[in-house]
């Protein structure tokens, strides 16, 4: 079979040759004859212009017709790259007796291309991570949605004449914190204790994506360097600000989860996208140099536990090789009792704090009452002087705290964040591997269910020999422990809604997931607000004709339909802002 290439060859000859000239009268091109199935010529080599056809000679007398004027060579129909057409000339001479070829259109696909998607083409979001991160922000903004109290009404309360007690207590217990001790026969552990792993887990699922989209953006390593320094910055400060909330000054105090968040995020960024190795060590090095700082420092044999608020009876002192884990009474503790007294007002001591008031009088007799006050105020002057920068009184302005110091009362620590790094960089790992693109969509489930449990594995047995495992403090076996759980609610949500066909099931989460800051803002500082001013006046009509006259009573399931409420109003707005594709970003 002939190539195109080949008849158009025949053809330059046939014109070229004074014989062809008669035959070439009735020669006309039809599509059919361009358009095989032949595979497409190559581009054509330079060489010798065709002696292209002329112009049909017009009958004497008769005025010579306007030729059809040709498509643009944008159009994919009249120009297909796959196509070659001559460039044509008007010859001279005897050739211009020589009829113009009319060459009919190929009969081509009309449609456009299928796009082909390549290597590196930017991926969607993760449903299983935003409806993962939209359930757990939905707990925390509706505060547990009133279980805990409601589970802790007195036994005599009417709504239990409706209601078993007995369930609900036990549902109850998973609404709030233990005391110290974070693990119950052996293994079973409170879902409110898991709200901030999964919290700070997700922080790292989320920044391989992170960086995979600000990459494709042209972000240098040193620009994503400044963007995640910055971010951790804005996390702390938010986090003293939501601690401040109803201070007469700022509070300068970290245990919120923001501040947690921002504290380690720039270290757990730096382990992005590093090798395996050099993760897991760091995994190792951190939980490991954390337990042997608090294992080798243990508070001293006649401590006074009372004094910080650590009970005996609640299980928040241990003794022998645990007992640098108690409670308020841990290297961490330590690190605070002089960080947080550096940033608050200089506390000028007085006698009260003596624990006998006659000892702090007698020592004001025997030197001098107007010496010590002077010792006192030469000290404070001589600090304040130090604090003074370009006529500037720093700490007056940014840490003028009146508030004397208190330890924490729940125990919690600044530098609970060095081993919350670690729940940090299990996220990521995870994160990691849901970005691949060599990994099927099972072999991702695998490698979660398998990370997930060696964590829970080794920190059960870390829990039951070497170190316990406590919230409150992120002993390194906690850090284990609830990595495998939240570990495992990553796996679940993502076979329901990136496995199997549920997606749609995760729109109510999604929309929660994809504003998570904003819906915690809202949750910690307008929840009042809405219950008190916008529920009770505007709303309790509608709802109590809804759901009866006793819709808001505690003694009923007012407890339960009050902060459901609350939630349902921020999600109608969180909708609005997900349809109006705005989102607030740190």
């Amino acid at each position: 079979m002939r190539t195109k290439q080949d008849r158009l060859r025949v053809l330059q000859t046939v014109l070229s040759s004074e014989e062809g000239e008669g035959q070439l009268q009735d020669l006309e091109i039809s599509a059919s004859a361009v358009a095989t199935a032949d595979p497409p010529p190559k581009p054509a080599q330079p060489g010798p212009a065709a002696v292209p056809p002329p112009k049909p000679a017009a009958p004497a007398g008769t005025p010579s017709s306007t030729p059809a004027a040709r498509p643009p060579a944008s159009d994919p129909i009249a120009a297909p790259a796959s196509v070659v057409r001559p460039e044509i000339s008007r010859p001279s001479g005897p050739a211009a007796s020589v009829p113009r070829l009319r060459a009919g259109r190929p009969s081509l696909p009309t449609g456009p291309r299928r796009a082909v998607s390549q290597p590196g083409a930017a991926r969607g979001r993760l449903t299983s991570l935003d409806a993962f991160r939209g359930f757990i922000m939905m707990m925390l903004a509706a505060g547990g949605f009133g279980i805990l109290r409601f589970s802790r009404l007195p036994e005599d309360a009417p709504v239990w004449a409706a209601a078993d007690r007995a369930v609900w207590q036990q549902l109850g217990f998973h609404f709030d914190h233990p005391a110290w001790i974070s693990v119950f026969d052996g293994w079973r552990v409170a879902f409110w204790d898991l709200i901030q792993p999964a919290f700070m887990f997700m922080v790292g699922v989320a920044m391989p994506f992170s960086y995979a989209r600000r990459h494709s953006q042209g972000h240098g390593w040193f620009a994503m360097s400044v963007h995640a320094m910055m971010r951790a910055l804005v996390l702390v400060l938010l986090g003293v600000f939501l601690s401040s909330l109803g201070k007469p000054s700022t509070n300068w105090v970290f245990p919120n989860v923001l501040c947690q968040i921002g504290l380690g995020y720039f270290f757990a960024w730096l382990l992005l996208n590093r090798p395996l190795a050099v993760q897991l060590s760091a995994l190792v090095l951190l939980l490991g140099g954390y337990w042997a700082w608090f294992r080798f420092t243990p508070p001293a044999a006649d401590y006074d536990y009372k004094a910080v608020s650590a009970d005996v009876e609640k299980g928040e002192v241990f003794t022998g090789a645990w007992a640098g884990w108690s409670k308020n009474a841990n290297a961490a503790y330590r690190v605070d009792d002089w960080l947080l007294r550096q940033l608050r007002s200089h506390e000028v001591p007085v006698a009260a704090e003596s624990p006998e008031p006659a000892v702090g009088a007698a020592v004001g007799a025997a030197v001098g009452a107007d010496a010590v006050a002077g010792d006192v105020a030469d000290a404070v002057a001589d600090e304040a002087a130090v604090d003074v920068v370009g006529g500037i009184s720093w700490r007056k302005a940014f840490f003028s705290n009146p508030e004397p110091y208190v330890p924490n009362g729940g125990g919690y620590t600044t530098l609970n964040f060095v081993p919350s790094i670690a729940t940090t960089l299990l996220g990521i790992l995870c994160g990691q591997w849901l970005l691949s693109s060599t990994l099927s969509g099972w072999e991702k489930l695998l490698r979660l269910l398998l990370l997930g449990g060696i964590c829970l594995g080794l920190g059960l047995l870390a829990h039951a020999t070497i170190c316990p495992a406590v919230k409150r403090i992120w002993t390194p076996s906690w850090a284990l422990v609830s990595g495998g759980y939240v570990i495992g609610m990553l796996a679940v949500f993502y076979i329901l809604f990136d496995l199997l066909p549920l997606r749609l099931l995760a729109f109510p989460l999604v929309v929660v997931g994809s504003n998570s800051i904003l819906i915690y803002l809202l949750g910690q500082t307008l929840n009042g607000w809405v219950r008190e001013q916008l529920i009770r006046v505007h709303l309790s009509g509608f709802i109590e004709q809804a759901f009866g006259p006793r819709a808001f009573d505690e003694q009923w399931y007012g407890l339960l339909v009050m902060p459901t409420t609350v939630f349902a109003i921020y999600w109608l707005l969180l909708l609005w802002l997900y349809r109006q594709k705005l989102f607030i970003r740190i």
